[in-house]
């Protein structure tokens, strides 16, 4: 196994993290910057209204692309098998 292999395995491996993170990360700040603009309007400064609804939205999120999530997982590890047995075979 080359270095090249490795590399590639690595940069495969980051992307899938990328890919698999990205829409709790976005859910996560669309919501964020939503209620901070609502607590900058109001003027309200409760630390559990900014909490709750990132913690729902992104349980929500987790059911919503949970599946999805779980099938990238699969195929990169899918994938990382295959190419070990190819590596060793």
């Amino acid at each position: 196994m080359s270095q090249t292999d490795v590399i590639n395995v690595f940069q495969q491996a980051l992307y899938t993290i990328i890919l698999i993170s990205a829409p709790i990360l976005g859910v996560s700040l669309v919501v964020g910057l939503a209620i901070s603009i609502f607590q900058a309007t109001t003027q309200i400064n409760e630390q559990t209204l900014s909490f709750a609804p990132k913690i729902i939205s992104i349980f929500i999120t987790l059911i919503a692309f949970g599946p999805w999530m779980l099938n990238k997982l699969i195929d990169f590890t899918n994938k990382l098998f295959d190419f070990i047995n190819m590596a060793a075979g």
